[in-house]
Formats: structure tokens, sequence, C-alpha cells
């Protein structure tokens, strides 16, 4: 296929170098930064740069943040080939889905969304790498009337970029779900670094301070814009995580060692259960 990818940060490079190193697809790449469209053209993780014509495109993927590709989609959408197929790898789709969708179909086209569910702690075209996607959940957020075909040609898409579980869901579900497993643990992290003690923690940390803080170097445009775009969604989760937290921090604060110990062992049978069912799930 000939494919064109806008936006190479550190998922779109990724993309690039990935189809280029396991596929024989013809990848073309947009950024406006021309130094990356460089740098890619020099790590042959592109076979040209887009010179704006979409003739001849099988897929177009959009992997910028989500006001810039629902931009770049309307700006371009009247200038494509009928029989490309639209993606976009935005960590939110939802209402923006069905706005890009709504677009495709006004103009006699196709689009589904995906999100493959991968990252760095840095991101950037210079931290982008052909591995990144090997053995990430990756999911594909078609509606009812979108076509099978297109549903398998983005499902192996994902094989061929390394994914191991492919998950296929609706664009609502998709948004219930990052919510809870993306979006507040990103939140969780980005507060917990605000103690006072961040900047004494040397040699006092381990791998769970690791855990926690890692993805607090997200990038605040882009996870304002994800935060926002899925606000009922993640206010939901967040007033659940804070309920909870009260129930630790009354315990602590009545020294009732019977609740604390109650509420670590509540958690510790949900996690186990957790990690039992997805051994038990099929990649």
């Amino acid at each position: 296929m000939n494919i064109l990818v806008a936006g190479l940060g550190l998922i779109g490079g990724s993309i690039c170098k990935a189809l280029k190193k396991y596929t024989g697809h013809t990848v073309t790449g947009f950024d406006i930064n021309h130094d990356i469209e460089e740098s890619a053209m020099r790590d042959v993780a592109l076979d040209s740069v887009f010179d704006g014509s979409f003739s001849g495109l099988d897929i177009v993927i959009t992997a910028l943040f989500p006001d810039a590709s629902e931009k770049f989609f309307r700006e371009n959408i009247a200038k494509m080939d009928k029989n490309t197929l639209l993606t976009d790898v935005c960590g939110i789709k939802g209402d923006f889905s069905r706005r890009v969708r709504e677009l495709a179909v006004g103009n006699g086209m196709r689009y589904i969304g995906i999100h493959p569910m991968a990252g760095k702690e840095f991101g950037g075209y210079h931290n982008s790498t052909p591995n990144l996607f090997r053995g990430a959940n990756f999911i594909v957020t078609p509606t009812e009337q979108d076509s099978r075909e297109d549903v398998e040609i983005l499902k192996n898409l994902a094989v061929e970029l390394g994914a191991g579980k492919i998950v296929v869901t609706s664009p609502d579900n998709h948004d219930k779900m990052i919510a809870y497993t993306s979006q507040l643990a990103h939140i969780v992290s980005s507060a917990y670094v605000k103690s006072p003690e961040l900047l004494l923690e040397c040699g006092f940390s381990g791998g769970s301070f690791q855990d926690m803080t890692r993805i607090a170097t997200m990038n605040e445009k882009m996870w304002t814009e994800l935060f926002m775009q899925n606000r009922e969604n993640l206010l939901f989760e967040l007033d659940t995580l804070l309920e909870n937290l009260r129930k630790y921090r009354d315990a602590l604060e009545n020294s009732d060692y019977e609740t604390m110990s109650g509420l670590i062992a509540e958690g510790r049978k949900l996690k186990e259960d957790n990690i039992r069912h997805r051994v038990g799930q099929p990649n």
C-alpha cells in the first residue's frame, strides 16, 4: 500500500520506521518541521517527503494532536482520492471520531480511528523506534456502519507494526476505558510529583517511585486536549479514585489498623484477579 503519515513525532516516526523495517509498503511522511522530515529521510524511515499530492494513497494516518488531526482532515479532504482510507492514532475517539467520520462520509470517503497503546517517557521523532509497538495493545474503533474489510485492513496493519493484542471496540467504549487505563494514570502521576519531597528523593526511591512518576513528563498541550475531550469519563474515574483515597486517609487519621488492612487486602485481591484474568485472555 501507499501510506501517508502526517506528523513525525514519537508515534508517527515509529510507525514510519516500523513500516519501512517490517513491511513492503511505500511510506510518505509529512511534518511541519522540515528538519524532522530530512532526518526521517536520512534514517530511511520514509520513501519520500509529502509533496502536497494525495493522489494514489491507500491510507492517510494522522499522528497529530486531536485538534490538529481534525484540522488536517478538514483542510485536505477535498484533495484526497475517494478510495483512500483515513485513520488517526489520537488517544481520544468519541465525538472527535464522529466529526471526522461525518466529514469523510460527506466527501464519499471512509474513516476508522486506531489507537496503538504504546509510548515512551519522552516524545519526539528522535525518540521514535521501529520496535515501539512490539507486543503492545492496539485498538481499532469502527462504528456499525463501517465495513469489515476496512477493519481487517487496519488490524493487518497493526500486526505488521508488531502489535500484540488487537481490540475492536466502539469509539465511545474506547474513551470510557482509556479514561481509566491511561488518562487517570497520567493525572495521578502529574499530581504525585508535586510533593515538596520530589527534589530530595535521590537515594530513597525504587521501582514503585519510577513507575508512578514516569509519565509525569507528558506533553501538556496534547494531554490537556485529550482530558478535555474525554471530560465526563475522566471526571467519573477521578471521583471514584478520590472516594477510595478518602477511605485510606480516614483509616490513617483514626489509627484504624483493621480498616487499613482490609482496604489493602481488597486492593490486593482485585489486582490478583485482574492478573489471572489477563493470563487467561487470548492475544
